[in-house]
């Protein structure tokens, strides 16, 4: 199986500015009010609101944020928007597969911004299944790799369940089933490890290497545009863009 998703690494070394930090709060809201509203307000029974919960902490979501947006889905809430689950399957420059997650309360309005920005960045939107075999659903850990004995980590991760550690770079890639995301994290950082996130993503089977510094940059400003869409709570890529190519794509 090939390893995590080079975007989302690279997303998850991006400066959290103001702007970014907002958009990505209202994202985690909706995702909360969602997940209380088809499983349930209460964690315990509910596994897509424990990682919604756990993904709003680790951006340093307030709690009483957190808690509002569970009451709103859990229907205790005055506004009662019906936000539904839509995908979006396409390929980006280089024919790179990519595999769109939104949440929306308005279905032809985000057809037609998301169409509208592969279509900017020298994409294309594919048939529904046209990329999304090329994908599965996984827990995935991240944990600094600097000064980390492999091993340890390794053994750890694998008490708790896990089925892979990678290391990328200063950064070890730890991946598990779904449903045993968390007890992952929990043996990982019983172990003295420390994880700097934890979520359900989609992990791409293979990936298609990109070293094309005008291709990667075209990949880059298309996933960027998908993260800025409000509608869009994930997007996910099979690209494996080498870091002196993301180094020199940041420096232009």
């Amino acid at each position: 199986m090939a390893g995590h998703s080079k975007w989302a690494q690279i997303k998850h070394k991006k400066k959290a500015t103001d702007a970014r930090r907002g958009k990505l709060f209202s994202k985690l809201s909706r995702a909360l009010i969602v997940a209380a509203r088809e499983g349930g307000p209460d964690p315990a029974g509910n596994l897509a609101l424990q990682n919604a919960i756990e993904k709003a902490r680790e951006a340093s979501m307030p709690k009483e944020n957190i808690d509002r947006a569970i009451a709103r889905g859990a229907g205790a809430g005055a506004d009662g928007a019906a936000f539904e689950h839509v995908t979006y399957e396409g390929y980006g420059p280089g024919g790179v597969a990519i595999f769109v997650e939104a949440l929306t309360d308005n279905r032809n309005r985000t057809a037609a911004e998301v169409r509208h920005v592969f279509t900017k960045h020298d994409g294309s939107l594919g048939e529904s299944g046209s990329v999304a075999w090329l994908f599965e659903r996984k827990g995935v850990v991240l944990a600094d790799g600097d000064a980390v004995d492999e091993d340890e980590l390794t053994l750890a991760a694998a008490e708790g369940g896990a089925e892979d550690v990678a290391r990328d770079g200063s950064t070890f890639t730890i991946t598990s089933a779904p449903e045993d995301l968390a007890a992952v994290r929990a043996a990982v950082e019983d172990a003295g490890f420390a994880a700097d996130s934890a979520e359900l993503t989609m992990v791409p089977k293979t990936t298609l290497a990109i070293d094309d510094e005008a291709v990667a940059r075209k990949l880059l400003r298309l996933m960027d545009a998908l993260d800025e869409n409000d509608d869009v709570q994930n997007a996910y890529a099979n690209f494996d863009i080498p870091e002196h190519v993301i180094e020199l794509v940041e420096a232009a």
